[in-house]
């Protein structure tokens, strides 16, 4: 499809629901027992894939199209699939349920669409082996379908995380939940703690101490009601094109700030980017944003803030290329194995627009501000990299045509819907 190009963006726009909240939400739900109400749920194609999931194993999932309403019976409740799992494109989902379905006294098979099935998942099945596990994947590679063979009696292990990924410590606490003893998981540096806050929430016990988690387990969960705020992923992309496009000033209502995802607020400031926060809910962790057309100068982002801005480098890349100076992005090999690989996805598709960038083995280098051009580019299927290619087109008065623009409808349904919104107001 043609992007939309050259126009200033001005107004309102309320970005959706967080994704990583709106999962968890319907797990936590489906083995909590009692009844959980989850509202402002995202409905992307990732999360009903969670949704859809959960039906399967026969959890009695309501949907009034406002409120989403799990009644829950616990985990020893879920029921044999009838046949193997299709998750779509969530790594989110398939991580998380391969660490949760090991004690269920029945095989399951979790499958997804072509680009899931070529992300590796030995990080995920190493760590719960340890702990017992029975879990293999496609003729006993580390690639979906997984099986995962269930009545595993697992034991609590010390596991020491290799990367920081928010999706394999996930894994690690939904099986340590249903542990006899006292797993710890120690983090290289701290990721999102979605699944932490949210084991508390549902009235699970649960010891965090700076970079150490323990839990002891087996746990049973209670049913609670949930609203889940604003994703400050998604609304980086809008922060990005508020502080970039000419004669811009966007405001996003309701964008959680989780500390441990923020660190795309954390370089928008450092580059000197114009962000404001309004109307802070210490309660919901949420706040309004405000954005302004930015001078920016380059930086180095590397070490602990990685984590918290994972998803966002991508676009962060195409902030740097306006910004003076070289921006240097380091220590972010978990991008290899995301949706696609998107260090040498983000370099190759911005060289197509005019970006000076380079990858490097575990990052990118970005020498700007260089303007943009137009081309012709792609998102691998990837919505993340769908999204930052839009933005950056409206950088460019000349045409960008995106190839498989529909991987966006993942994460961010009404994304062409909001840029329009902006363009009308300017």
């Amino acid at each position: 499809m043609k992007l939309f190009t050259a126009s200033a963006l001005n107004g309102t726009i309320q970005i959706p629901a967080d994704k990583s909240i709106s999962h968890r939400s319907i797990m936590f739900g489906s083995i909590a027992k009692g009844k959980t109400t989850i509202k402002n749920f995202l409905r992307g194609e990732d999360c009903f894939s969670t949704l859809h999931a959960f039906q399967a194993l026969g959890v009695d999932i309501e949907d009034d199209g406002e409120v989403i309403t799990v009644h829950g019976k616990g985990l020893e409740a879920l029921k044999a699939p009838r046949k193997p799992l299709d998750v779509g494109n969530s790594g989110t989902t398939i991580r998380l349920m391969m660490g949760m379905l090991n004690t269920c006294p029945f095989e399951t098979i979790l499958t997804g669409d072509d680009s899931l099935n070529a992300r590796p998942m030995n990080r995920v099945m190493l760590p719960l082996r340890e702990m017992g596990a029975t879990i293999f994947g496609d003729n006993q590679t580390q690639f979906p379908p997984i099986t995962v063979q269930g009545s595993a009696t697992l034991k609590p292990i010390t596991y020491e995380m290799p990367v920081a990924s928010a999706q394999v410590k996930s894994a690690i606490l939904f099986a340590a939940l249903q542990t006899e003893g006292m797993t710890t998981v120690i983090e290289k540096e701290p990721s999102r703690n979605h699944t932490e806050e949210m084991i508390r929430q549902f009235g699970g016990e649960i010891n965090v101490n700076d970079k150490t988690i323990q839990v002891t387990g087996p746990q049973e969960l209670i049913g609670q009601d949930v609203t889940v705020p604003g994703d400050i992923s998604s609304a980086a992309f809008f922060l990005v094109a508020g502080a970039t496009v000419p004669n811009s000033e966007i405001l996003l209502t309701n964008v959680g700030i989780n500390p441990t995802r923020t660190g795309i607020l954390t370089v928008l400031e450092e580059m000197g980017a114009k962000v404001t926060m309004q109307n802070i809910d210490p309660i919901n962790d949420a706040a309004d944003l405000l954005v302004q057309t930015s001078e920016l100068h380059g930086i180095t982002i590397e070490g602990a803030i990685i984590p918290t801005l994972i998803d966002e480098i991508p676009v962060i890349a195409l902030l740097a290329t306006q910004a003076h100076g070289t921006t240097i992005i380091k220590d972010a090999e978990e991008l290899k194995v995301k949706e696609t690989n998107r260090i040498d996805a983000t370099c190759r598709e911005l060289q197509k627009l005019g970006a000076n960038i380079e990858a490097t083995k575990d990052g990118l280098i970005i020498h700007g501000p260089t303007p943009l051009h137009g081309g012709s580019v792609t998102s691998y299927g990837d919505h993340r990299m769908g999204m930052m290619l839009q933005i950056a087109a409206l950088l460019t008065d000349e045409e960008v045509v995106l190839e498989n623009p529909e991987a966006i409808a993942i994460s961010y349904p009404t994304f062409f819907e909001d840029v329009v919104k902006l363009r009308n107001h300017s």
